[in-house]
């Protein structure tokens, strides 16, 4: 079994994961979970790096959202599992995205619920998180969910990944098809991108509402 290494998206941190890292650890994965949070692109990419190269083997990468600007800079994975992420490549940024998709549709994509306070940060709105990210939790999972949610700066929007590790590395994509985060636009280009694409029937966030799913998933790949 080869290790895996878990990338959170932003304004989330390791512990969002720590249902379904649970299950994978009971069957013997070894899963590192590094914290991503409030960091640049290029500085994330380098340290998850470091685990990639340290690890007894070529590990699986497994991202969320964000976490895919992070992992397309890697070098040296077996596989990458996008998980509602972000397929990108050099210069291709989220607000490329969110202005190419204006481009192909002429209307501007459902902007995330978020809080633009003066220290240059941005808050997911608690008030819509549940609806955006967790619509298919349980109440004690989103309760959770959102207590665990940090701040990030603003500048994650202007970010594009150190490569494009989706050119010569295999590839999974889990398209969520009520996710409210990425508009399906968007995940049509990073599905194609990929050489499987798995639909769920989930919102953005299924390592919290379908964990049994997304193990059993990952575990295949291990």
């Amino acid at each position: 079994m080869r290790p895996l290494i878990v990338l959170h998206g932003s304004w989330h941190q390791p512990a969002h994961f720590d249902d379904v890292v649970g299950r994978l650890r009971q069957e013997g994965a070894e899963v590192t979970v590094p914290d991503l949070g409030g960091r640049p692109i290029a500085e994330t990419t380098r340290t998850v790096q470091e685990f990639v190269d340290r690890a007894a083997e070529p590990p699986v990468v497994l991202a969320h959202s964000f976490g895919g600007l992070t992992a397309s800079g890697l070098q040296g994975a077996s596989h990458l599992i996008y998980l509602a992420a972000i397929v990108s490549e050099p210069g291709e940024t989220a607000q490329y995205w969110i202005e190419r998709t204006k481009e192909e549709t002429g209307h501007e994509p459902q902007p995330l619920p978020l809080i633009f306070d003066d220290q240059g940060l941005t808050h997911l709105d608690l008030a819509a998180v549940r609806e955006a990210m967790y619509a298919d939790c349980t109440d004690a999972v989103a309760e959770r969910a959102t207590a665990l949610l940090r701040p990030e700066p603003v500048t994650i929007f202007d970010e594009s990944p150190a490569g494009s590790a989706w050119k010569d590395t295999p590839t999974t994509y889990i398209t969520c098809a009520e996710d409210r985060a990425l508009v399906p636009e968007m995940v049509v280009h990073f599905a194609a991108r990929c050489d499987t694409t798995v639909t769920w029937r989930a919102s953005h966030s299924p390592y919290l509402s379908r964990p049994v799913e997304l193990a059993t998933l990952v575990l295949e790949r291990l």
